[in-house]
């Protein structure tokens, strides 16, 4: 399964969209919220990126507190995952878990190192 990736530049305050082919996303598997990737893995060289979240391919977001990589049903108060309705409710819901795996479809990243190039749009080959 091809994996979107949203680099969020907090230099410049703009967001990139990249596709990352199925064979090239099998890199990404075994990483979890909060590491680091180098550049070379999405064609951004010299840059550093930290993964910061993420969704599955049904939608549900990923949490940093859940570990593994499967669904998974918490017991939520506030963040990621939860709408609040009203002070002190407290609900059951489905969230991804922190690991990327093979049905891991959407990750948020964001620059920790820039590199010398623009992040800027997409190369021609990479658009297809």
């Amino acid at each position: 399964m091809e994996i979107k990736v949203n680099i969020g530049d907090p230099k410049s305050g703009k967001t990139f969209h990249r596709t990352i082919a199925e064979d090239d996303s099998k890199t990404f598997f075994g990483k979890r919220i909060g590491d680091t990737l180098k550049g070379e893995l999405i064609n951004a060289p010299g840059y550093e990126f930290t993964i910061t979240g993420g969704s599955d391919y049904c939608g549900f977001p990923m949490r940093r507190d859940v570990d593994g990589t499967l669904r998974k049903r918490i017991l939520l108060a506030s963040g990621i995952g939860l709408r609040t309705q009203r002070q002190g409710c407290r609900i059951r819901k489905n969230v991804a878990a922190n690991t990327v795996y093979a049905r891991t479809a959407q990750l948020n990243l964001r620059v920790s190192k820039h590199g010398h190039e623009s992040l800027g749009p997409a190369p021609a080959a990479e658009q297809a």
